[in-house]
């Protein structure tokens, strides 16, 4: 049990820390509030009408877009580090590596002609 020691003390400091991070700015900090501190923050341009308007479907396509492209490109990083060091990817293996990214970057130029097609970028037609 002596062995856990450190890691119990670890793990009181660390929410030690949390608790003192989120409790500490309600203590210290000051307090005065106004009219202009309360309002909504938009982007810097006063707030008018209501917050809970419909946005277009074409603002959802984009934001999808985005997560699917991003995180299919996350792949090509480790795989471009692990082709470069010696003590990386073995060699027989590298070919089979290489067609697997090119299926990847293949799909992802389709999916991109493809939404390109449909007018996905397209923000002016109707």
């Amino acid at each position: 049990m002596a062995e856990y020691f450190p890691i119990l003390i670890y793990f009181v400091a660390a929410l030690g820390v949390a608790l003192f991070s989120a409790i500490a700015p309600h203590l210290i900090a000051p307090r005065k509030p106004t009219k202009i501190k309360d309002m909504p923050y938009e982007s810097g341009m006063d707030p008018k009408g209501d917050a809970r308007q419909p946005l277009d479907v074409r603002f959802y396509l984009i934001a999808i877009l985005f997560l699917i492209f991003d995180v299919e490109l996350l792949y090509l990083y480790p795989w471009a580090v692990s082709i470069q060091g010696e003590d990386g990817l073995p060699r027989e293996l590298r070919p089979l590596v290489l067609g697997v990214m090119l299926v990847l970057l293949i799909t992802l130029a389709i999916a991109y002609l493809v939404a390109r097609r449909k007018g996905v970028f397209d923000w002016r037609r109707r």
